[in-house]
C-alpha cells in the first residue's frame, strides 16, 4: 500500500484519478468516450466532499482535476484524445505496472520533462479558488459529440444512408447509386473516383444503423461482393462491430474499412466545409473555438 505521507493530499487524489481512467481504459479495450470514462472513475475513487466542490461555472472540481490530469499523460505519451474519445497507449498500459507511488513519480517526471523540453509553454492550474470561466474542455467537447451522436441516432436507415453518400462525396468521390428503399442486395452505396468508375478504388457501401454491433459474418457478407480487382468496402455501423467483426476485416485479404458512429462523426467534421451546402443541411454543424493548450 502506498504510503499518503510522502505525497500532499492533492497528490495523492491525483494519483487515485490517474490511476483509475487508466486501469479503466486497459479493461474496457483500451478506448472508451470520455463521458463514461469520467462515470466509471467516480465509482471508483468515490471523491470526497472538497473534489465534489462546484466553481462558479458549475464545473466540478476533481472532473477539472482529471481533465488536468488527462493533459499530463497526453505529454507523456500514455494517453491519446480524439473527439470526445480515450485512448491508452502501449506506454500507458506499461506505466499501470508502475506501483501506486511509482507511477505517480513517473507522472510528475514526465510532467517536468515535458516543459523541460517547452520552456516557453505555460501550463494554468486548477486551484482551490478556481475563476468563474473554468470549463473543462473535454466536458464540451463530450456534450458536443453527444448531441451529434443523438441527432444521428434519431434518423431513420434512410436518412443516415444519405449522410453517409453526403460524406464520401465531400470526401471528392461520386456516388451514383444509392438504395432506394426494399431490398439492395447488400450494397447501399456505391461510390468512385471518377464519374464513370474507371479509376481505384471503386467502392461498395454496407450502411447498418441503429442496430446491433456488426458481427463477423455480416463483415464476410460484404467482403464477398468484392470481386473484381480495385474493389473496397466500407462497413458503416452506427451500433458498431463485435470484436470478432473487427477482427475479421483486419485479417481479410481484401480491403474492407469500419466505421463505427464516432468515427463516423469525426470524418463529417473533418470534412465538414468540403461539403456542398445542401450536403451541409443534413447535419449542420457550428464550430466553437477554445484557447488552445501549446503542445
Amino acid at each position: 500500500m502506498p504510503n499518503d505521507k510522502q505525497f500532499p493530499r492533492g497528490q495523492v487524489f491525483d494519483g487515485k484519478l490517474l490511476r483509475a481512467a487508466l486501469s479503466i481504459l486497459r479493461d474496457n479495450g483500451k478506448e472508451m468516450p470520455m463521458r463514461d470514462l469520467v462515470s466509471k472513475v467516480e465509482e471508483i475513487v468515490k471523491p470526497e466532499d472538497w473534489a465534489l466542490k462546484r466553481y462558479p461555472s458549475g464545473a466540478v472540481r476533481w472532473k477539472i482535476t482529471l481533465s488536468f490530469v488527462s493533459a499530463y499523460c497526453v505529454k507523456a505519451g500514455w494517453l491519446i484524445k480524439r473527439k470526445g474519445v480515450w485512448y491508452l497507449t502501449p506506454e500507458g498500459e506499461e506505466a499501470l505496472k508502475l506501483g501506486p507511488d511509482e507511477l505517480l513519480r513517473s507522472f510528475y517526471a514526465a510532467g517536468d520533462k515535458w516543459h523541460a523540453e517547452h520552456p516557453a509553454a505555460r501550463e494554468e492550474a486548477v486551484e482551490a479558488e478556481a475563476p468563474a470561466e473554468v470549463v473543462s474542455y473535454d466536458d464540451v467537447e463530450q456534450t458536443a459529440m453527444e448531441g451529434l451522436q443523438n441527432c444521428i441516432n434519431s434518423k431513420n436507415p434512410y436518412e443516415f444512408q444519405d449522410l453517409v453518400a453526403a460524406l464520401l462525396r465531400g470526401m471528392g468521390y461520386y456516388t451514383p447509386f444509392v438504395a432506394p428503399k426494399g431490398k439492395d442486395g447488400g450494397v447501399d452505396i456505391v461510390a468512385y473516383r471518377d464519374p464513370l468508375g474507371t479509376e481505384s478504388p471503386r467502392i461498395k457501401v454496407q450502411v447498418k444503423h441503429r442496430d446491433s454491433p456488426a458481427t463477423a459474418q455480416e463483415v464476410r457478407q460484404l467482403m464477398g461482393l468484392l470481386k473484381k480487382e480495385g474493389e473496397v468496402g466500407i462497413f458503416v455501423s452506427t451500433g458498431g462491430f463485435t470484436p470478432d467483426g473487427r477482427n475479421e476485416a483486419r485479417s481479410s485479404q481484401v480491403h474492407v474499412e469500419l466505421i463505427d458512429l464516432n468515427r463516423f462523426i469525426s470524418l463529417w467534421q473533418d470534412f465538414y466545409d468540403k461539403l456542398k451546402e445542401e450536403d451541409k443541411s443534413l447535419l449542420p454543424l457550428r464550430p466553437i473555438y477554445f484557447l488552445a493548450q501549446t503542445e
